[in-house]
């Protein structure tokens, strides 16, 4: 019995341990920014395509020195992104599998989810010597 609950709150521990640990953010630099629509065919009259344009967001954000491509769809096609969020703000991210989370200003999460894989993108350093001419 003694060992049984011993078990359990190891168990509820690392439980406890594992979602505070998940939700860690860095600092992320927005580098673009793109509202798009997409046309889906709700239904056919006659042989007439009868379709909706559904907005939906493409956004990149360079954490360190690698950029995060992710998409986010709506559930509504009246919920916008915050307008805080243009070219070059800085936003507080984290990664979670295969989605970018980004945290909004009040504080509830965004999750885009990736596109395609993150690009490295170096910083030059102002120490580095410059190319030798010829």
């Amino acid at each position: 019995m003694r060992l049984l609950k011993t078990t359990c709150l190891i168990l509820a521990m690392g439980l406890f341990l594992g979602a505070a640990a998940k939700k860690q953010y860095v600092n992320g630099t927005i580098v673009d920014v793109q509202e798009k629509k997409t046309t889906r065919v709700l239904y056919y009259q006659v042989d007439t395509p009868i379709t909706q344009d559904d907005p939906y967001y493409e956004i990149s954000v360079q954490i360190k020195d690698e950029v995060y491509f992710g998409r986010y769809t709506p559930m509504h096609s009246s919920d916008t992104l915050p307008e805080d969020w243009t070219a070059g703000s800085v936003v507080q991210a984290r990664i979670d599998g295969h989605h970018l989370v980004l945290k909004r200003p009040g504080g509830t999460e965004m999750s885009f989810a990736f596109t395609k894989p993150p690009i490295v993108k170096t910083v030059p350093s102002a120490s580095a010597p410059a190319p030798a001419s010829k």
